[in-house]
């Protein structure tokens, strides 16, 4: 038996959306499948490895673990709306001119996790535990490191001239 449908009002990436789903359909799945926002991506689907990280009322979160009916009310910002009037965040700077990506499938939840450490004003020793639910098959880390310390210096450098 199916669950009826449940009409959820939320804002993604600063749009105001409802969404009509089952209560306790994935907010992934609704992001990907209903909003046609396919950067979060599923690595698990059971919460450990970080690949759907988005942030929910400011805070990251594990969009696999998000029933859509907590949603209701809620700012959710995904990878897509990190960007602001075609400008990259930051972070998205950094991992590009850093290398910071591999295959792509962490490299949103990363992202995502290092702009909420960048934008919160953590510094560069904080990186190894904001970084901790997020994990890559790929690498090492050292590049994902070395761009999240990049961008937060250069945060660090423009607020020191200013």
């Amino acid at each position: 038996m199916s669950a009826s449908p449940w009409t959820v009002r939320l804002r993604v990436n600063g749009q105001a959306r409802t969404v009509t789903s089952a209560p306790m359909r994935r907010l992934l799945d609704v992001l990907r499948d209903d909003l046609g926002l396919t950067g979060t991506k599923e690595g698990c689907g059971e919460g450990e490895c970080g690949a759907c990280t988005v942030l929910m009322d400011g805070r990251p979160v594990n969009a696999c673990l998000v029933p859509i009916v907590q949603c209701e009310g809620a700012e959710i910002l995904s990878v897509e709306g990190l960007a602001q009037d075609g400008v990259l965040h930051p972070v998205q700077e950094a991992f590009a001119a850093h290398g910071g990506a591999q295959c792509g499938i962490c490299t949103p939840g990363f992202v995502v996790t290092a702009a909420w450490a960048h934008d919160t004003g953590l510094g560069a020793g904080d990186i190894p535990e904001a970084l901790a639910g997020n994990l890559c098959r790929c690498t090492g880390y050292t590049r994902i490191a070395e761009a999240v310390a990049a961008a937060m210096a250069r945060r660090d450098d423009a607020r020191r001239e200013a």
